[in-house]
């Protein structure tokens, strides 16, 4: 039974995880955020994958980014500012930084 109950245990996370990947990807498109972003490589913003590796595991770094989907935000990684995203909402940020962050 400690077996079954693992197993069930480790396939929700799984699906949890997958579930979190395809809304924030999905999001992602959908807001536009792949127009000057994508996952694994600088574009005109930085990759997620580094945005995820510079706050992992900082306290407070999702809601200091979800700050800067909103409001936007300048100087942390260069000159080019990124502005605020007015089509996301704050529940939205959160969905896009939490897929963000859980990036590897």
């Amino acid at each position: 039974m400690k077996r079954f109950l693992l197993i069930c245990a480790l396939l929700g996370a799984t699906v949890s995880g997958s579930a979190l990947a395809d809304a924030g990807l999905d999001l992602a498109k959908a807001k536009n955020c792949l127009a000057c972003h994508s996952v694994q490589n600088k574009v005109v913003g930085p990759a997620y994958k580094d945005v995820a590796a510079k706050f992992a595991g900082q306290k407070g770094a999702e809601d200091m980014l979800v700050q800067k989907v909103l409001k936007g935000s300048t100087g942390t990684w260069g000159a080019i500012p990124m502005p605020a995203n007015p089509q996301v909402s704050e529940a939205e940020a959160h969905t896009l930084v939490k897929w963000i962050l859980s990036l590897k």
